[in-house]
C-alpha cells in the first residue's frame, strides 16, 4: 500500500456492492455502487472496480491498495452450508460441542431452542492427547494412535478438521505439532488448531472458533483466489487487505489463514468511519444505524471509539473474538411485507435481496418491500433511484400494496398508501423495540445519544426511528450509503493477541504480567513489520481480564501504554477496584484478585484520510422542486432539495425532502435540517441546537 497512491475501500452487501477511492494527489473521495451477484459476489466486485477506475479515469498502476470487507463466512455459518468439518478433540471430549454451556438460550423463553452443533457427533474424532493447565504433556499419541486417526478422517472424507485439545491454551505449540503430523499425510484437507485462532481458557468456545474457521476456510480460500484473479485480470498488483470484524484490517495471508476474524467485518467498517465521522461533528456520544437491503444493525461509540465485545452471537452459536459491538435490530429495505394467519401486518425476516428484489425494480418479485413503501408514500423519486441507474415502476409497488391493503381491510383511493405507512410504523417499531433493549442493558438512555444512519436505507429511515426513541438528533454523513467503504479505506492494520494466566495478583505475578505483556506485544511487532512499507507507527492497546477471588464473571481494565516496567502491583489493583466500583457500586480492598487473562490489540497506523468538506456555496437552500408525500393521514406538498447545491449553514423546516448521492433524506413535521463543513445533514427535533 503505498500512501501516495490511491486507496480503494470495497464492502459487499446483500442489494449493492460499494466503492469508495481515496485518491491522495487530489485530496477526493469517490464513490460508487454496482449490484451485488449473490451467486458470486467477487464479479460485482471487479465489474464495479472496472467502472470505478473508468469513472475517476485512474490507470491499475495508480492503484496502491484495496480494501475489502465482506460477510460471505459469515452468511455461511448463519445458513449452515460451509465446510464439511471433522472435529478432533482430546479423549473424553467428544460430546464438547453437544454440551455446550449446558444453559438455556434465553432465561425468559422456555419455548427457546438450542441451536444445533456445528460440527455433528458422528465428525468427531477422539484422540489421547492431553495437557494439563500449565501446559504440560498428560498424554501424547503413538505412532499408531495418529494412523488411525488419519483413517477416520479419510473415512469422514471432510473439506476441514479442527484440533482441539484438552488445556491446548497453555501450549499452543503441542496442538501445532499434532496438525503437522496429521496434515503431511492427508493433502486436500485443511487444517486448523483451536489454540492458534485463540489460545484462550473456556474449551466450549475455544472449540467452536476453530470449527467456525474450518468451516469457513475452503469457502474463503475459493473466493480469494478469485477476487485476486480478477483484480489481476485489470491490471492492478496492489496488494488486497481484507477489513476484520475489530474494525481493522489485516493482509491477505493472514486472512486466509484466520478467516473467522472476517466475520462481521462490513459492519464495523463502517462503525469505524461513522465515529470518526461523529467525533468531527462535535458529536460525542452517537447511536450508529446501519440500514441496508436485507436487515439494520446498530452499534455505540463515544468519544471516538466503537463499543468493543468479546462475545457475539452468530447464529446462535457464542463467538469469543474482539469485534466491534454490532447488533441487528430489525428490517432492511428489501424486507418483505406480508399479513400473517392473524390478519396483523409484518415486515421481514425474509428479503428480496438483490433479485428480484423489491417488486418496483421490474424483476418479477411480487411481495412488496419497505423500498416499495417508500416508493408509494412519495418519499423516493422514482426517476433518480441508485443515481438515475435503476428506474422504478410505482404503478407496480403500489399493485403489490393494494394487495396487502386488501387483506387487512382498508379500502379507497388511499389504501395503498396506509399499508404503506402502516408498514413503515411496524417496522419502525421493532427497531425501536430491539434498540430500546440493546440501550438499556448497557443502562443508556437514547436520548442522551445522536443517531447517525448510513447505508442505502439507513438516511431514509432515520427520521422515523429517532421520532420513534424520542432522540433529539440524527447526523446523516454526505456519503451515507457507501460509508461501509469508506470504513475500509479509514482502517488501521490491527490484530488482537491474547494469552491466558490465572494467577493471584502480587509482586510474583506481576513479573508474569509484565513478560506476558511484553511477549504478546512482540508479537504484534513481528506481524506489523510485514507491512512496514504502509505503517506510519504502532500503538498497542493493553486489557487485563480480572476479578475477585470467587466471583465467576471477569472484568476488563485497560492499561496504559508505558513502559512494562512503570505497571506495578498497586496500579494494577486500583486500576480494577476503580472500574468495578463505577460498574456496580462498590469495590472490596481485602479480597484478593485474580488475573485470568491479558490481552493486547497492535495498531499500525496508516496515513490519515482527511474527512470530506461540503461541496455546497449556496447561503440560502434552493429548491429543486416539489412533490406529494403521503405522512400519517394525507397527502402533503413537500418541497425537494438537491444536496448537492446546499451549502453549510442552511436550514430548512420540515416536512421536506432531501436528496444526496444515492440516498433520500425526509424531513417529517416538527424536525428541521442545517449543514455542517463536512457535507453532513443535521436533522434536529423543533426546539433543539446543534449543540
Amino acid at each position: 500500500m503505498d500512501s501516495l497512491k490511491n486507496r480503494v475501500g470495497i464492502d459487499v452487501g446483500g442489494t449493492f456492492t460499494d466503492f469508495v477511492m481515496f485518491m491522495p494527489g487530489a485530496d477526493r473521495l469517490v464513490s460508487h455502487k454496482h449490484p451485488s451477484v449473490p451467486s458470486d459476489p467477487s464479479r460485482a466486485v471487479i465489474q464495479g472496480l472496472a467502472e470505478l477506475l473508468e469513472m475517476t479515469d485512474t490507470t491499475p498502476k495508480q492503484i496502491g491498495a484495496i480494501v475489502h470487507g465482506t460477510t460471505i463466512g459469515l452468511n455461511a455459518i448463519l445458513q449452515r452450508n460451509g465446510a464439511r468439518v471433522a472435529l478432533l478433540v482430546s479423549q473424553g471430549f467428544r460430546d464438547v460441542l453437544e454440551v455446550g454451556r449446558g444453559r438455556m438460550p434465553s432465561s425468559l423463553n422456555f419455548h427457546a431452542v438450542k441451536e444445533s452443533p456445528l460440527v455433528p457427533r458422528d465428525c468427531v474424532i477422539e484422540i489421547n492427547a492431553r495437557l494439563d493447565p500449565q501446559g504440560n504433556v498428560l498424554a501424547a499419541p503413538t505412532g499408531a494412535e495418529l494412523e488411525r486417526v488419519r483413517s477416520e478422517i479419510r473415512a469422514l472424507a471432510p473439506d476441514a478438521v479442527a484440533v482441539m485439545v484438552l488445556h491446548g491454551y497453555a501450549n499452543a505449540a503441542f496442538e501445532e505439532r499434532l496438525v503437522t503430523s496429521l496434515s503431511m499425510h492427508l493433502p486436500g484437507v485443511s487444517f486448523c488448531s483451536a489454540s492458534s485462532i485463540w489460545p484462550e481458557i473456556r474449551e466450549y468456545e475455544r472449540t467452536l472458533v476453530a470449527c467456525m474457521n474450518a468451516s469457513i476456510q475452503p469457502l474463503m480460500q475459493r473466493y480469494f483466489d478469485r477476487l485476486e484473479a480478477g483484480i489481476a485480470s485489470l491490471s492492478i498488483e496492489a496488494p488486497l487487505f481484507i477489513s476484520t470484524s475489530n474494525g481493522g484490517l489485516v493482509n491477505l495471508r493472514t486472512a486466509r489463514a484466520r478467516p473467522v476474524e472476517t466475520l462481521l467485518s462490513g459492519p464495523a467498517a463502517g462503525v469505524t468511519a461513522a465515529s470518526r465521522i461523529a467525533v468531527a461533528a462535535g458529536a460525542d456520544h452517537v447511536v450508529t444505524f446501519d440500514m441496508g437491503g436485507t436487515s439494520s444493525d446498530v452499534a455505540v461509540a463515544s468519544g471516538g471509539q466503537p463499543e468493543f465485545t468479546t462475545r457475539t452471537d452468530i447464529g446462535g452459536l457464542p463467538l469469543i473474538l474482539p469485534t466491534v459491538a454490532v447488533e441487528a435490530i430489525g428490517a432492511g429495505g428489501g424486507s418483505v411485507v406480508h399479513v400473517d394467519a392473524h390478519g396483523i401486518i409484518k415486515v421481514g425476516p425474509k428479503s428480496a435481496g438483490a433479485f428480484p428484489g423489491p417488486v418496483a425494480y421490474g424483476q418479477g418479485g411480487k411481495a412488496p418491500t419497505v423500498t416499495d413503501c417508500y416508493l408509494v408514500i412519495g418519499i423516493l423519486d422514482p426517476l433518480r433511484f441508485f443515481n438515475g441507474k435503476l428506474a422504478l415502476d410505482v404503478s407496480l409497488a403500489r399493485a403489490a400494496l393494494l394487495d396487502i391493503a386488501t387483506a387487512l381491510g382498508l379500502d379507497g383511493p388511499q389504501a395503498a398508501e396506509k399499508a404503506a405507512w402502516g408498514a413503515l410504523r411496524v417496522a419502525t417499531a421493532g427497531m425501536g423495540a430491539a434498540l430500546r433493549k440493546m440501550l438499556s442493558t448497557r443502562g443508556l438512555d437514547p436520548v442522551d445519544f445522536t443517531l447517525l444512519p448510513y447505508g442505502g436505507a439507513g438516511p431514509t429511515h432515520a427520521s422515523f426511528l429517532a421520532d420513534e426513541m424520542e432522540m433529539a438528533h440524527v447526523l446523516i454523513p454526505g456519503e451515507a450509503s457507501t460509508l461501509c467503504a469508506f470504513g475500509a479505506v479509514l482502517a488501521d492494520l490491527r490484530r488482537d493477541f491474547i494469552r491466558s494466566l490465572r494467577c493471584t495478583l502480587d509482586a510474583r505475578s506481576m513479573d508474569e504480567l509484565r513478560q506476558c505483556i511484553t511477549a504478546l506485544e512482540d508479537a504484534g511487532r513481528v506481524w506489523v513489520a510485514e507491512e512496514k512499507r504502509i505503517v506510519e507507527s504502532v500503538s498497542f492497546q493493553r486489557e487485563v481480564e480480572m476479578r475477585y477471588g470467587g466471583e465467576a464473571y471477569d472484568l476488563k481494565i485497560t492499561l496504559p501504554d508505558v513502559d512494562v516496567t512503570e505497571l506495578d502491583e498497586k496500579f494494577v489493583a486500583e486500576c480494577f477496584h476503580r472500574r468495578h466500583e463505577a460498574l456496580y457500586g462498590f469495590r472490596d480492598a481485602d479480597a484478593p484478585l485474580r488475573i485470568m487473562a491479558v490481552r493486547i490489540g497492535v495498531i499500525g497506523h496508516v496515513r490519515p484520510v482527511p474527512l470530506p468538506e461540503g461541496a455546497g456555496q449556496a447561503d440560502e437552500p434552493q429548491l429543486a422542486g416539489r412533490r406529494q408525500v403521503f405522512l400519517h393521514d394525507g397527502w402533503h406538498d413537500v418541497p425537494v432539495y438537491d444536496k448537492a447545491t446546499l451549502g453549510p449553514g442552511f436550514v430548512i423546516a420540515g416536512p421536506a425532502i432531501i436528496e444526496q448521492s444515492s440516498s433520500t433524506v425526509p424531513v417529517l413535521p416538527g424536525w428541521r435540517a442545517e449543514a455542517d463543513r463536512h457535507g453532513n445533514l443535521r436533522l434536529l427535533r423543533a426546539g433543539q441546537s446543534c449543540s
